[in-house]
């Protein structure tokens, strides 16, 4: 399948349809995402390198009982930047907050910060 360039429109599709494939297909083949949150701190960072590591995550992700919202996005050609709220059936929410590299209309570099509630 080849690979969807992104765009915020695209990209809240995709998260909003729980679509792990169409998430993937977003970044590059030596794409790195770095996630800050409570087991995760800036100082030692999840991160996943590669796109084969990314599509596990969102194949997890993707397939939680649980919603998604994105709620802004921002796009300037070379960067996009977008919030996202979720929320599990028993009322428990996440948010984040996402800055995306884009090279050649494919995520390169994305660090994201989320909050659990406790």
């Amino acid at each position: 399948m080849q690979p969807s360039s992104i765009s915020v429109s695209a990209l809240k599709h995709a998260i909003e349809s729980g679509d792990a494939l169409a998430l993937t297909n977003f970044y590059a083949d030596h794409a790195v995402m770095r996630i800050i949150d409570r087991d995760n701190p800036p100082s030692r960072p999840r991160a996943l390198e590669g796109k084969t590591a990314i599509a596990g995550f969102y194949d997890d992700v993707c397939s939680r009982a649980m919603t998604h919202r994105l709620e802004s996005g921002v796009a300037d050609g070379n960067r996009l930047a977008f919030t996202e709220r979720c929320a599990y059936p028993d009322g428990a929410q996440v948010y984040c907050a996402a800055m995306l590299e884009l090279e050649d209309g494919r995520i390169v570099r994305q660090t994201t910060i989320q909050v659990w509630d406790s």
